[in-house]
This record gives C-alpha cells, structure tokens and sequence, in this order.
C-alpha cells in the first residue's frame, strides 16, 4: 500500500510524519512512500534526501491525499483535509477525538479509518508507540532550555573572582514524561530542583534523577493519586487547598516554574495563581506546559510570552516539540513506523486493521464506517505503580532486647544442636578409621568450619570486594594441601588434590574479578 505524508499547514508547525530512514523501514514492510514536496524542509529533510531513500516526491495536497491509501500527519486534520478522506482509506495522526467531536463524524461520514497516535493505550507494548511520551519527552527539555533563555542567571552556582553566583532554584509541577524530562535537564545544568506531583509513589523516580519531591502534609490519600494509565487523577477541593498553600509558600523563593500538570479530555488545572505571581522576585521564569488547555497558571496566554508588572516573564508556548523538529520529526516518524508494524503483521505490505488488538482498537476512533471512540478498556492493563507500604512500627528498647535475646537463643540452640551431630559423625568416623587417618581428617573439618565462618559473617555486599582479601585464606589452603599431598594415603591425597585446585580457582579468579572491577572506576 502507498503510505503518504503531506506537509502541515498549520501556522508554526515544522514537524513532519515521515522521515527518509522511516520511509526505508516503511519499504521493508511491503509499502511504497509518497511525501510532499517540501514536507520536510522545515525539519531538515529535502526533498533529495527523501528521493534518494525511495520516496516518491509530488507536487501539492491534492496529488498527495489522492495517491495515498494510507496517509500520515502530525497534527489533527483540518475540515478540508477530512474532507479529503475517502472509503477505505486510513489516516493516521493525532486528533484528540474529545475534543473534535465534529472532525469525527465528518471522518465517520467519508468512510475513511481514523487512528489516533495520542490514543494509543499506555501498556507496555504500545510504548514503542506512545507519540504522546515521545513529544512530552521533547517538550520537558525545551521547556528548561526556554527557561534558561529567559533567565538573567547562571542555573549552575559558581565561585569565581568577581564573585559568587547562587544557582537557581526550579521547581517542576507534575513528574509526567514532560515533568520527568525536565528535572533531568535542569538537575544537569546544576539547578537545585523541586518537583512536586499528586501521585506520591512517583517521589522514588523525582529523587532518584536528583531532585527533591515536594510532600504536602495531607493524610488523606484516597482522592489523590493516578488513574489507569499513569495519568494524574482530578484532586479533592481539600488536597487542591493543600498544594496551593504549598506553592505560595514556596513562590518568593524559586527562579523558574514548569508546569506540566494535564489531566486527558479536561482544561488544564490552574496550579499557580496571581497572587504566587506576584510573590515571585522580579526576573523570575515561568514556563506553562499546559497553555494549550487553558494553562496551569493563572496569567498564562496561549503561544505568547509575556512579562508581568513585577518582572516575571510567563513564557505559553504550544510548539515546543517543533522548536526541535528535527528530533521531533524523527521520533515521530519511528512512532508511525512501530505502528504500521503492528497494522502489517506478514511484511507484505497488506494492511490488516485487527480490531481485537489492544494496541489497534484503543488507537482507532472511527473504522468501517462507524465511530469507534472511545474505545473499551484494554484487556491487558497498565501496570500502576504500587503506592509505598506503611513504615514498620518502631521498636521500643525493651522490645528489641527481648528479639535479639530471642534470636540469640535460636541461633544457639542450632550450633549446639549442629555441633553435637557433627561430634556423633566425628566419633562414628573414628570407630572405623586408622588413627592416621583421623589425623587429617580433624585437620579438615576444622578447616572447613573456620572458612565458612570467616566468610559467613561478611556482608553479602562485601563479598566481590573482598576477593582480593580472601585469597590469603585461599593461599593458606594451598600450603595446608599441599603438605598432605605426600602423607602416603590416597584418599588424602585426593582431598588435597582437589583442595588446591578449588584455592587456586579462588584466587586467579579472585584476582581476575578485582582486576575487572578497578578497571571499570579507572578514566579511558
């Protein structure tokens, strides 16, 4: 089947759906491309480069939609690019189907199948297309970058000559992908970072990345938390009460907000309000994630930047992700390309639209005519992240002395109980065994018992190591074995045998693994 791209006309938008190493993938499944000229120029694919991949470059919309059995955009279509839809064929795109409502039963009219890439069901097959974590990622990033560009300071501190520099303070509202990404740019710009989120077991990921989670003294957790999916769930008036009291509090005191909190198919919640503005210091950045649905931020314009009466700048872009074409259009692409793998299972190049695939149904928001919106809960689910168990009760100091007494006595009762089967075994061995013989064989097992308890009472973390120590212990087995090989018996002979063959495996492998681990800490 022809798959095209067509180029986007919406105002500002430079990314594009194909890129020329998806389109080679693309040919690889049994399809041809079609892309329109210029299509790609603003991400920095030519039309050359897309020829030399393969693709057939033509002239217009109209040669583009016409020649395409399956087309390919980035964002939602226009009425007049629905329109251009006919029976049977496929577009793939975002189109947010909560929000058109109209594009939908005029796509339901013309016949054609719709899929959504922002509806694609978030479990863990379908991450390799989940379009909507792929620009979020993009948007985290830009987001500090516009930050940085807006900010009259360094984020990193710095001590030099002429002075000391504090670093800046940020604070990340919402640890989504977007939220995510951009505690990682500004924790290695050398920000100190703040994160806040209404999901609490989200705090391990924000800590983990450098940043600290900002907790809110609120005891009731049922009415917070995630929905399926991993999206935030709307917050009770009380927790909502909470966290704005959370963040005037900490409003005099940070450089730069990103706001990245969305809850799917509502506006966007306002989380910072007018008043925190104004108790912002003067040169402070906001940069508002969500102002394409109203903003989280009180003061926040759609595409615009402005600065208010005390000198804070609130930057409301929508484009981030095509700010970075390039790199949008690329991951985009690699999206569309994961999902015409699963629409062609054989690689022959034959579509098969498999409605009862989790992954293809959850996508597709019209298909044979009907609107298939919204779709029904995936049989395989997302996995959510577990909330954090309760701490352990604290011990008083009697209790903790009445379990380590406890623990005592068992461990005692199980060497005595240990020693007394190993004297029975000693004394049965002795029975029956040359005086000579018992010699060595006392020698042994007293061997045996002092290297299971040296090395027993290390730390399980300190046993790699330790290699390098242990083989003193291991090079005393040798000598010890060696000095039983010429008493005469074969039986000890063979003990010794295999005793100096164990040590000397400890020790050059001791040796060996000491030796890769210094040599993973050393610089190239």
């Amino acid at each position: 089947m022809k798959i095209g791209t067509p180029k986007e006309i919406m105002d500002g938008e430079a990314r594009v759906a194909m890129t020329p190493d998806s389109a080679k993938a693309l040919q690889k499944l049994g399809h041809d491309c079609v892309i329109e000229a210029g299509a790609g120029m603003r991400a920095g694919f030519t039309d050359a480069a897309y020829a030399e991949a393969g693709v057939e470059v033509v002239e217009g919309p109209d040669a583009l939609w016409s020649a395409s059995e399956i087309v390919a955009k980035v964002r939602p279509p226009t009425e007049d690019e629905t329109r251009r839809l006919y029976a049977g064929q496929t577009l793939i795109s975002f189109f947010y189907p909560a929000s058109n409502a109209a594009l939908l039963e005029l796509a339901k009219d013309q016949g054609a199948s719709v899929i959504a890439m922002d509806m694609v069901p978030r479990i863990s097959r379908a991450q390799k297309m989940d379009a909507l974590s792929s620009m979020a990622n993009i948007a985290g990033y830009r987001a500090v970058i516009e930050a940085g560009n807006n900010f009259g300071r360094f984020f990193t501190g710095q001590v030099t000559a002429a002075g000391k520099v504090p670093p800046a303070k940020v604070l990340i509202v919402g640890a989504g992908v977007a939220g995510l990404a951009a505690i990682g740019t500004a924790t290695s710009l050398g920000a100190i970072t703040y994160a806040f989120d209404v999901r609490p077991e989200v705090s391990e990921q924000i800590e983990s990345m450098g940043a600290e989670f900002v907790f809110l003294d609120f005891e009731d957790t049922a009415t917070d938390g995630a929905e399926t999916g991993g999206y935030a769930a709307p917050s009770s008036p009380e927790f909502q009460e909470k966290q704005l009291e959370k963040f005037r509090e900490l409003a005099p005191d940070v450089d730069i907000v990103i706001t990245t909190a969305l809850i799917p198919n509502r506006d966007a919640p306002v989380l910072w309000t007018r008043d925190m503005v104004e108790a912002m210091k003067p040169g402070s950045v906001i940069v508002d994630l969500a102002a394409e649905r109203g903003g989280n931020c009180e003061l926040s314009r759609k595409d615009e930047k402005i600065v208010t009466d005390n000198g804070v700048t609130i930057v409301g872009y929508t484009d981030f992700p095509s700010r970075m074409a390039t790199q949008s259009s690329t991951l985009y692409a690699t999206n569309i390309r994961h999902m015409m793998t699963d629409l062609t299972p054989d690689k022959d190049g034959v579509v098969s639209h498999d409605m009862e695939d989790d992954v293809i149904r959850g996508a597709t928001v019209t298909h044979g005519g009907e609107i298939t919106y919204p779709p029904p809960p995936p049989k395989v689910r997302a996995i959510a992240a577990q909330p954090k168990r309760d701490k352990p009760k604290e011990l008083t100091p009697e209790e903790r002395r009445a379990q380590e007494t406890a623990a005592f006595k068992a461990q005692t009762r199980q060497q005595v109980t240990l020693l007394a089967v190993g004297a029975a075994l000693l004394l049965a061995v002795g029975l029956v065994a040359p005086a000579s013989f018992m010699q060595h064989f006392i020698v042994f097992v007293l061997s045996v018992f002092v290297g299971f308890q040296v090395i027993w009472g290390v730390a399980h973390s300190l046993h790699t190591p330790l290699m390098a120590v242990t083989n003193a212990i291991s090079s005393i087995i040798i000598l010890g074995a060696l000095m039983q090989i010429g008493s005469g018996s074969f039986l000890v002979i063979l003990l010794g045998g295999l005793s100096v063959l164990m040590a000397g495996i400890n020790i050059f492998g001791g040796f060996l693994v000491t030796r890769r681990m210094l040599a993973m800490f050393q610089k190239s």
